[in-house]
């Protein structure tokens, strides 16, 4: 058999001009009079009808300025004028060099909800912050942080775990120690691969245990790091430590876990965890240097105030 893993956890008692009349009023109105109206004249529609007429016909996406139309009246983004070569997707028109000021106000107008408000954001946002704001928002869906395929799975922290256990078939523990035992008979075959993913429970919150090989410079090292199942803010609360070693030696790793809004790849390139050597991987396996044998011990703590303000590690829960 080409490799093994063996793994084991113990238990510690928890776990982003000028224009000529673009749109005709009616287009920004609704076609029933108000009440007060004798002279039947239009009234300002909601905002969803607004919304539309800030949607690019080619990408859909909303629209930011510089907003473009044709002499004709019909818009698009900036992006899509490339793309469609300078001429109108709706009547063919050249669209020129016109800027559509008046949608542009009337953007500047809008103050709307966030995308993820049906998640629990209560977020309002003047609309050309808007993006801005649910690219970074709190209550926007995790990403999927299994990294030994290319996963596009989002959702929730239930449902991730879900997803991870019985999609992924990663191994869940709960504890807040770990000894995990790892074995490959070729220790030169790299190619990039990720070898292990596990999740631990414990502090009644979620933690990724990634083990791999990759190759950096001439040769292949071996990385563990771990990596919290939230957001930035609360993973700063949590300290982890990961030794290896053999032989009477060892290797000591102590930080931060980082949250799984940042990628996989962005933790591991950026070598925030412990990283072994090939030569000392195989001085820690002993014996004639060919197999990789490597146990890898860890623990994960919270850190606590003290009445004194001091900071004290909460060892398990």
């Amino acid at each position: 058999m080409e490799s093994s893993i063996e793994c084991t956890s113990f238990l510690d008692g928890m776990d982003e001009e000028g224009i000529s009349q673009p749109y005709p009023l009616s287009q920004f109105s609704s076609s029933k009079p108000s009440p007060n109206n004798t002279n039947n004249s239009c009234v300002i529609n909601p905002v969803t009808s607004v919304n539309e007429l800030l949607e690019c016909p080619v990408c859909t996406n909303s629209m930011y300025p510089p907003i473009h139309q044709c002499h004709n009246g019909h818009t698009i983004c900036s992006t899509c004028k490339v793309r469609v070569h300078n001429r109108c997707p709706t009547c063919r028109q050249e669209l020129g060099d016109i800027r559509c000021l008046a949608l542009e106000k009337v953007a500047e107008s809008l103050q709307l909800p966030c995308k993820y408000s049906s998640l629990g954001c209560p977020e309002i946002s003047p609309y050309y912050t808007k993006l801005k704001h649910e690219a970074a928002c709190d209550y926007r869906p995790y990403s999927c942080p299994y990294a030994g395929s290319e996963c596009s799975v989002v959702g929730d922290m239930p449902f991730l775990v879900d997803h991870l256990r019985d999609d992924h078939k990663v191994d869940m523990h709960s504890g807040c120690t770990f000894n995990h035992r790892y074995v490959k008979s070729n220790p030169r075959d790299v190619e990039n691969a990720t070898w292990m993913l596990t999740v631990f429970h414990c502090f009644g919150q979620y933690f990724c245990l990634h083990f791999e090989a990759f190759q950096l410079g001439m040769g292949p090292v071996y990385m563990a790091f771990l990596r919290f199942m939230g957001d930035e803010t609360d993973a700063r609360n949590y300290s982890y430590s990961l030794e290896v070693g053999g032989n009477g030696r060892k290797l000591i790793w102590e930080g931060t876990p980082r949250s799984i809004r940042d990628g996989h790849r962005k933790v591991r390139d950026s070598h925030d965890g412990l990283i072994i050597q090939r030569n000392m991987a195989l001085f820690f396996s002993g014996g004639d240097r060919k197999e990789l044998k490597l146990r890898v011990t860890g623990r994960i703590w919270k850190e606590q105030q003290s009445p004194d303000g001091a900071c004290i590690p909460n060892l398990c829960s």
